[in-house]
């Protein structure tokens, strides 16, 4: 079901970049295969995390798995400590990659849209994760998760969210929507800005991995794995210590221009088109209400 809320993104078919290297069918396949025996694997092991030592690097090897699956390399550019502290971590939001690579980077809780527990490959590790979800068909429930989301965040956790609230090309970008940085506030933590690349072995920038239009998870997953010399940039820009912001436009608006900030010192000039909202009928099945997100 679609609402007039949602965000959507004008970003289609027409946004794909051509040209970029392929393997060949042999191989496609095998990436796939591979990809869902990590993450078979790491749902096979995962009542043991519990009891285990070393948590946290145990998942942080499955999603480098899931990436050394696909053929990514990824190339990271600061850390993001726990440090015992909460943090909400907020990233522009290019493509199902996000999140395998943050949670590459530092495995962490997430704001999911429910609908992610289905989806082939990254559902089961959504599942296990212990992240806050978000039912984009009741509006009425985001007070509610958001003062879930605040509470984890007071309790220590590093929660990650996507403001923007639905996927881009990577070459456009939307608003950072201000509903989920309340939840910082209130939380009294530091927001943790996080950009995010796609580019190809020889520097090229790619909008291949995007995950947008109205085509299915299956399709993406695909055209990933037939992707060669794929590289994932993240950039961890500077804390957004608390209080430096009045509300929470503001603390979006900082958050936002941290991230094409970096973006733009990497050499990648953000596009932001004027928002448009969804109409009657439109349909885009990766798109979610303000202030949620379709991260793990």
């Amino acid at each position: 079901m679609s609402h007039a809320w949602m965000p959507a993104s004008p970003c289609g078919d027409g946004c794909l970049t051509s040209g970029a290297p392929s393997v060949g069918v042999v191989r496609r396949a095998g990436r796939l295969c591979a990809a869902v025996g990590v993450v078979f694997v790491a749902l096979l092991v995962a009542p043991l995390l519990v009891v285990l030592p070393g948590r946290q690097r145990v998942v942080r090897l499955v999603f480098r798995g899931v990436l050394a699956a696909f053929g990514v390399r990824l190339v990271v550019h600061g850390g993001l400590d726990g440090s015992g502290r909460g943090a909400l971590v907020v990233n522009n939001h290019i493509s199902w990659l996000d999140i395998v690579g943050i949670n590459a980077v530092r495995p962490m809780r997430a704001l999911a849209k429910k609908e992610i527990a289905g989806w082939p490959v990254l559902g089961g590790l959504v599942s296990r994760a212990g992240n806050i979800f978000l039912d984009r068909e009741r509006l009425s429930t985001l007070p509610a998760t958001m003062a879930e989301l605040a509470e984890a965040l007071r309790g220590g956790s590093l929660v990650s969210v996507t403001p923007e609230g639905t996927t881009w090309c990577g070459r456009a970008s939307g608003r950072f929507r201000p509903a989920t940085f309340q939840a910082a506030i209130d939380g009294g933590v530091p927001v943790r800005p996080v950009a995010l690349r796609y580019r190809l072995a020889d520097g090229r920038e790619t909008t291949e991995p995007a995950f947008i239009g109205s085509e299915s998870l299956i399709a993406s997953l695909r055209r990933v794995a037939r992707l060669r010399g794929l590289v994932l940039e993240v950039f961890v820009c500077p804390e957004i210590a608390p209080g430096r912001a009045a509300d929470r436009r503001e603390l979006a608006a900082l958050a936002e221009a941290a991230v094409h900030s970096a973006l733009g010192t990497a050499g990648v000039l953000p596009r932001i088109p004027a928002p448009r909202p969804a109409t009657a009928g439109q349909s885009k099945q990766n798109s979610l209400p303000s202030g949620s997100a379709i991260t793990m």
